[in-house]
């Protein structure tokens, strides 16, 4: 039972999970409705179906993609896919379906814009997993899309249409791009191996570095449009912090040739985004006062 349960959370991916909801409620406190007290926000029903709705059709969406990745996970990710062994097949469609079931009628609850919302989101993952990520350049645009769209419920659940938003959402979308062409590098055995026909594969490891070192100049953008907007305030930091680390990204992403460099860089990459997400309560400090400390008081 403890290896089933063990393989479950290997499945679903349960830290990612953990990361998503701190992320959702973190953007829809100090981002989203910054004008609203934290108790308020965290006592939201309907936010909570909508971040409860995403657990369940995310965890279901990683489920799909490991049924179909399963032959590729075997060459790329060995240790992880005898793990995954743990669960059947068919127990893995049945947990699938179960939630998107769960997922779809938690969303409706909030209304049937949002049902919709996450029944288009399901059918998105399933294609992204059967069909588009075998595809270059589709599968990553699309898994970067697939990525960013639970924020998005959030941000319109709160009409919050800012500006500020948008340019986090822009950077964010190219970061995430970039760390969605080095995991194609990462596993480009098994692609090759199950004729995934990803960009990699399609055009050279020179050309998809090329392409991501070029992400990571674009990024400076909207990194530069940030400064200009007071409300970032301290969070400031963490972007000055995160062009260091991208520069060192793209300089060391050029000389890599090893799985285990273009894991290193993905690992990077996936710390960096999990920095930024813990950074958004410096957005405003005194919103951290007033929404945490003054309460607690």
């Amino acid at each position: 039972m403890f290896y089933k349960l063990f393989s479950l959370l290997s499945v679903v991916r349960g830290y990612n999970i953990a990361i998503l909801v701190a992320a959702q409620y973190l953007a829809a406190i100090f981002i989203f409705s910054p004008k609203k007290s934290a108790r308020s926000v965290i006592l939201d029903l309907h936010l909570f179906y909508i971040v409860f709705a995403s657990v369940c059709v995310i965890a279901a969406g990683y489920i799909i993609n490991n049924f179909y990745d399963v032959k590729v996970d075997r060459i790329n990710r060995p240790i992880k896919a005898k793990i995954d062994s743990f669960i059947k097949q068919e127990t893995k469609l049945s947990l699938y379906f179960f939630l998107n079931f769960i997922g779809f009628l938690t969303a409706y609850l909030v209304s049937y814009r949002a049902a919709i919302f996450f029944a288009t989101y399901i059918f998105g993952i399933w294609l992204y997993s059967h069909k588009l990520k075998r595809y270059p350049l589709t599968g990553s645009i699309s898994a970067t899309v697939l990525t960013i769209l639970p924020f998005f419920a959030v941000f319109v659940y709160f009409r919050n249409f800012s500006k500020i938003i948008f340019v986090h959402a822009i950077f964010l979308f190219l970061v995430i791009m970039v760390r969605e062409f080095i995991k194609d590098l990462e596993s480009i055995k098994g692609a090759v191996a199950n004729n995934y026909d990803t960009f990699p594969v399609a055009y050279g490891e020179k050309r998809t570095k090329q392409l991501s070192v070029l992400l990571i100049g674009l990024t400076l953008f909207p990194a530069a449009i940030l400064f200009t907007y007071p409300a970032i305030s301290y969070m400031k930091f963490y972007f000055y912090f995160a062009a260091l680390v991208l520069i060192y990204v793209s300089v060391y992403l050029w000389k890599a040739t090893t799985k285990s460099q273009y894991m290193r860089l993905h690992n990077i990459l996936k710390l960096l985004l999990l920095i930024g997400i813990l950074s958004l309560i410096f957005i405003d400090t005194s919103l951290v006062l007033e929404k945490v400390i003054d309460k607690l008081n």
